[in-house]
């Protein structure tokens, strides 16, 4: 579990966030939190393939992560079971950060990331943790 300090490094050195799982429902959670994070200056690019190559938060929708180009930080609005796959994804892509949303927690795929000299944050939002760091 990464301590304060290093989530809010983690999120003061991150510019471009791919939030996998985006949904165009306003109703929806990754919705909401990538819109947060698009107001609070971060670059975000929406990935769901049934979207894909609509606009949305001044970016356009991509079907996969490999689409979304190079990211610092992948966040993950997947099930449990699927995060892993995403995660290793992320690594193959170079992010730095791999940061999986509340309820949804890989431990093996988060010793894969470490292992690979990725930060991974787990069963956490950066929409709480902003605010709730005063940043």
């Amino acid at each position: 579990m990464p301590t304060d300090a290093e989530i809010r490094d983690i999120l003061t050195s991150v510019k471009t966030i791919a939030v996998v799982g985006w949904s165009p429902r306003p109703d929806r959670p990754s919705h909401g939190v990538a819109a947060f994070l698009r107001a609070r200056g971060y670059r975000v690019i929406p990935v769901n393939p049934g979207q894909a190559g609509r606009e949305a938060l001044g970016e356009t929708v991509r079907a996969t992560l490999a689409e979304a180009g190079p990211v610092d930080m992948v966040d993950i609005f997947r099930r449990s079971d699927e995060a892993g796959e995403v995660a290793d994804e992320a690594v193959r892509l170079g992010a730095k950060v791999v940061w999986m949303q509340l309820g949804v927690q890989d431990d093996a795929a988060a010793e894969r990331a470490r292992a690979a000299g990725v930060q991974v944050v787990m069963n956490r939002c950066p929409a709480i943790e902003i605010p709730r760091l005063g940043l």
